[in-house]
């Protein structure tokens, strides 16, 4: 699986109440949810009406800290955006994204994407193009599951999947 599309560039410490803030925990529809996320950033609050369709948010360590909130990776997913790459992720985000279907990829070197990069994922190999500045990353490729569950949109579409395989 390879995303494609325009880099937005967020810090360390991303947490889950910046990414998708408490006064919206009443939404359940994903399109809506996607209209408020990232929102709670500061200097980002208007990325919901800016951001567009196979964007991709870049950021710093331990992105989705904090609460264990389900809603900020599924925020994410509805505002359009096609993939996260950070330095680390907090554990239950990255469970919760995977779960969910969000491609993520952890990559040490993000620092050296920019803000408005056009930069290319493959997922299976963990390998990061930027497109803008002719450099190629390496990110630490997701498991063979995580793989299979991002790819087929979260884990209940790859249960149902497995289930009528069987």
């Amino acid at each position: 699986m390879k995303v494609k599309g325009k880099a937005w560039k967020f810090g360390d410490d991303i947490d889950t109440d910046q990414i998708f803030p408490g006064a919206y925990l009443t939404l359940t529809d994903v399109n809506e949810m996607g209209k408020h996320a990232m929102e709670g950033v500061p200097g980002r609050e208007d990325f919901p009406q800016k951001v567009n369709r196979g964007d991709i948010i870049v950021a710093g360590k331990n992105f989705g800290c904090g609460s264990s909130r389900e809603q900020a990776p599924i925020a994410i997913k509805g505002s359009g955006v096609s993939a996260v790459v950070a330095k680390s992720f907090a554990r239950i985000f990255y469970r919760n994204a995977v779960n969910i279907g969000l491609p993520i990829i952890e990559c040490k070197d993000v620092d050296k994407i920019q803000d408005g990069d056009v930069i290319e994922i493959d997922l299976a190999t963990g390998k990061i193009d930027n497109k803008t500045q002719h450099l190629s990353l390496t990110g630490t490729p997701v498991t063979s599951l995580e793989f299979e569950i991002m790819s087929a949109g979260g884990l209940i579409p790859y249960l149902k999947k497995q289930e009528s395989t069987q």
